[in-house]
């Protein structure tokens, strides 16, 4: 059975070196909290106005534009270097578990990743550099999601060495 990665990997079109490349260099130290906060704003415009997709847009219905800003550029800011702004206020990211209750398919990740590509090239003070390692780490993580949601549809629990409950003294 082939890992949740490597499915990612296999749709994404992107191989793990170059999806965890953002890994290579502080991203957080070289474009500063301010960036992170203008492209999740690009990004949740973009979603939130969505007229093309009804039903993408429906899937962020019962959530707050504004939180969703804050947990997106939390959560690349803690990913791409800088504190875990994301960990402290929400605990651990979790994507799997967090995205469980949504509908994770092919065509909703390429939605995604279209308002993403959109956000990115509209956010000018990334270079691009920077923004084929996050467009590449996007993508596969998008992908990670959908094989996720693939196992929760089968029924079937989704191992996580930090979801990993430690043994009961008895």
């Amino acid at each position: 059975m082939q890992s949740l990665q490597e499915k990612a990997s296999e749709w994404s079109g992107v191989n793990t070196a170059d999806a965890f490349a953002i890994d290579d260099s502080n991203l957080y130290q070289k474009l500063g909290l301010q960036t992170f906060i203008n492209l999740s704003t690009n990004f949740y415009t973009r979603v939130y106005d969505d007229e093309e997709e009804e039903w993408f847009r429906s899937i962020f219905a019962n959530s707050k534009k504004e939180e969703a800003i804050q947990n997106q550029y939390e959560f690349f800011v803690q990913r791409m270097g800088g504190p875990p702004l994301y960990s402290q206020r929400k605990g651990h990211p979790a994507l799997i578990g967090r995205h469980r209750p949504f509908p994770v398919t092919h065509q909703a990740a390429e939605r995604w990743l279209h308002h993403m590509e959109k956000a990115l090239e509209s956010t000018p003070d990334i270079d691009a550099d920077s923004k084929d390692k996050m467009m590449n780490f996007f993508r596969h993580t998008a992908y990670f999601l959908v094989a996720g949601d693939e196992l929760k549809n089968q029924n079937q629990r989704v191992p996580c060495k930090h979801g990993a409950s430690k043994p009961t003294a008895p």
